[in-house]
């Protein structure tokens, strides 16, 4: 059952909220929660780390995906996202279900920004917490290649030449393989 959007005053640098879930007809073992969202502006990965934090969990897996300043050989200035906003949420939120099938973790917490990305900065940040360590991080590298395979955000990259182009994920369940 998913519950509303919840407004989380803690984490100020975000815009927007976070939606919550807890369902646990899936999972045996679930004792956390999901929080997944999609927002503009700056992403804080230690308000993100905070939210997955849990008193039982020893261990936090974390996967932080910055914008580089190339590609091909030729110099990246930003990225560019945006995001058909419903269904990138169910699929984050499925990810998340995905995840507690395969591994005994606690709160899971995916966001993922939208809009200009400068170099060095965050576009999307999942962390996930677990009893141990080899959970967390196996289970933080098989969210974000569901993520990147099936949740609808394009990448546009800008480059300093004044021209830009639109990158496909190769994990991409939608497109042509040909």
């Amino acid at each position: 059952m998913h519950t509303t959007r919840t407004s989380l005053p803690d984490i100020t640098k975000m815009s927007g909220s976070l939606d919550k879930t807890n369902e646990s007809d899936n999972s045996k073992h679930q004792v956390g929660e999901d929080f997944v969202d999609v927002v503009e502006g700056k992403l804080s990965i230690e308000n993100i780390t905070s939210r997955a934090t849990s008193p039982s969990a020893g261990a936090i897996g974390l996967f932080v995906g910055t914008t580089r300043n190339h590609f091909e050989g030729k110099e990246v200035l930003r990225l560019e996202y945006e995001a058909y906003m419903p269904m990138a949420k169910k699929k984050m939120l499925e990810t998340c279900q995905l995840v507690r099938s395969q591994w005994n973790v606690e709160n899971i917490v995916m966001v993922h920004r939208i809009g200009e990305v400068p170099v060095m900065e965050a576009s999307i940040i999942i962390a996930i917490s677990a009893s141990h360590r080899k959970e967390a991080l196996e289970a933080v590298h098989f969210a974000i290649d569901s993520v990147k395979a099936t949740v609808p955000i394009w990448k546009k990259e800008v480059y300093n030449d004044a021209t830009s182009s639109w990158k496909e994920n190769r994990e991409c369940t939608w497109i042509s393989k040909d």
